[in-house]
């Protein structure tokens, strides 16, 4: 059966981004978005490349940001602890949380203290992935010599330092390795 055409006209393209566009767009993202710099200098970008700019000189990008700063919308050091919190809440080692807040661009400085405390609960990490992925001593039954290799990659990919991966998979179910032990 044939469609029925409709005499409606195509929607108009958006026009222009001037400077009071650009910061409703721009509070509008930090308002509903837990952000950094990077990401709103990137989807500021994004829109200015849809839309094109039809204000009075550049546009002012770093402005916006700067002025977002200072007002307490975005803050690259807060979005970097609540970051790492939720990663390693969830199993994740530190060098994957180093790994997301650099996709997040983070910068070294913002994200040290992240950094640091990933680094300092990088036991507990790796005990809550095990035990999320039932590994080592939260496996129902010990696992072939395939089965650890592959709990190993795992514990790895997720950011977990080898020797505390391979005490956790050499573990036998039931035994939770001492932390004292866990870099011998």
């Amino acid at each position: 059966m044939a469609r029925a055409t409709t005499d409606r006209a195509a929607p108009a393209a958006a026009p222009p981004l001037d400077g009071a566009a650009l910061e409703r767009l721009a509070l509008a993202y930090v308002g509903r978005y837990a952000t950094t710099r990077a990401r709103l200098r990137a989807y500021l970008a994004r829109k200015l490349r849809a839309r094109g700019w039809g204000g009075e000189g550049p546009a002012p990008v770093e402005a916006l940001i700067e002025t977002c700063v200072r007002l307490g919308y975005v803050d690259d050091r807060q979005f970097a602890a609540a970051r790492a919190g939720a990663l390693g809440r969830r199993g994740y080692g530190a060098r994957r949380v180093g790994d997301a807040l650099r996709a997040a661009g983070i910068d070294e400085a913002d994200g040290a203290d992240a950094r640091e405390q990933a680094g300092d609960a990088a036991w507990e990490t790796a005990i809550a992935f095990a035990r999320r992925r039932r590994i080592g001593p939260f496996a129902a039954v010990a696992a072939d010599q395939d089965g650890r290799r592959r709990a190993l990659a795992a514990m790895l990919r997720a950011g977990h330092p080898l020797d505390i991966a391979r005490k956790l998979v050499g573990a036998a179910p039931g035994e939770v390795p001492n932390h004292e032990h866990a870099a011998s």
